[in-house]
């Protein structure tokens, strides 16, 4: 790049009277004044002319929030991540939590401080058919001139194509749940219709979680292994609404999300767990399960006398050890967390 001619500025005066020792040792000594202008000169345009580039360039992205920005949110996760930041919870914790109940999973979250994890309230395009996944969030705001020609103008310079609504869904992976906040908007809040119901089937094969509308209904219902929960349908089309970020922490209802966090959609609602307790959760909620079922089978069998609801003492979960080495097809979790939270739930009864 050549350097643009550049008028003198009043620095280089402060410059030039600084001691010759400043500049290059014993060559610089050896330059006149003249040669040492010119230099200073020349150093100070090639300056200007890299901030000139740098300034009028964004830094990064201002949609889609970068890694790092990711990183900031979720520091706390030391596992395996997407190439986009997500924390990357195994596969085998989204089956898992299938099986576990909003209740027994909401409880240990409040428990450790996380009380705006759940929302309820839902339609679904199947209500009877839990699923969980993990979390890829974006946030929708309503339509302003300016902001949307700013952010049209950074899709066209990141070679992103067709409306803003369909961005997030080029991001999705196998297992994750587009989670995005629709403002609650119906009418002409529909996020997606038909066509963009199956491309988030094809990325994700689990499904959505819109605080928004859809539309095309009774079409996105027959695509496989496709489920959703939203605030409700429309026939209208998506109109005067603006994506303005992707991957960044939104609300759902009363809700708080993070990427990366595991969705957890029953008939009951929807339950955001942090990825930094999910593992730690779904292994006590399997514990209670596990202590219900033993409890139940107790109580059909009429052996539990009048503590229908535990009763627990140390010698009943010396009972319960017996009864999970005898059913050892009910434990999902490793054995040596089982153990251990057996010795918590003893001490807490001593």
């Amino acid at each position: 790049m050549s350097v643009p001619e550049c008028k003198e500025i009043p620095v280089l005066q402060y410059l030039r009277s600084a001691p010759a020792s400043w500049w290059m040792g014993a060559r610089v000594r050896e330059k006149n004044e003249s040669e040492r202008d010119i230099c200073v000169n020349k150093a100070i345009c090639k300056i200007l002319a890299v901030c000139a580039l740098v300034g009028s360039s964004p830094a990064f992205s201002q949609v889609k929030m970068t890694h790092d920005q990711i990183l900031f949110y979720t520091s706390e996760w030391k596992g395996d991540r997407f190439p986009d930041g997500r924390p990357k919870l195994p596969d085998s914790l989204l089956k898992r939590a299938l099986d576990m109940t909003i209740e027994d999973l909401w409880e240990y979250l409040r428990e450790h401080g996380y009380r705006n994890q759940f929302e309820t309230g839902w339609q679904a395009l199947h209500i009877e058919k839990p699923f969980a996944g993990r979390a890829l969030t974006a946030q929708y705001m309503p339509t302003r001139p300016d902001m949307a020609r700013a952010i049209i103008a950074e899709g066209k310079a990141e070679g992103r194509v067709s409306g803003n609504n369909s961005w997030p869904i080029n991001e999705l992976q196998i297992g994750d749940v587009y989670v995005a906040d629709g403002f609650g908007k119906i009418i002409e809040g529909t996020l997606i219709g038909s066509n963009l119901g199956n491309a988030v089937a094809a990325h994700t094969h689990t499904g959505f979680v819109f605080d928004g509308g859809i539309r095309d209904q009774e079409e996105n219902r027959e695509i496989p292994d496709f489920n959703g929960f939203y605030r409700g349908y429309d026939p209208s089309a998506w109109a005067d609404m603006e994506l303005t970020a992707i991957n960044a922490p939104i609300r759902i209802g009363r809700a708080i999300v993070l990427p990366g966090d595991l969705v957890l959609a029953k008939p009951e609602g929807v339950l955001f767990i942090p990825a930094i307790l999910a593992e730690d959760a779904i292994n006590s909620a399997e514990f209670t399960a596990l202590t219900d079922s033993y409890n139940f089978e107790l109580n059909q069998q009429g052996k539990n006398g009048a503590e229908f609801e535990g009763g627990w003492t140390p010698k009943k979960y010396d009972a319960f050890e017996a009864w999970i080495d005898a059913h050892p097809g009910k434990l999902k979790m490793p054995r040596s967390e089982f153990a251990a939270l057996l010795v918590k739930a003893k001490q807490r009864k001593e």
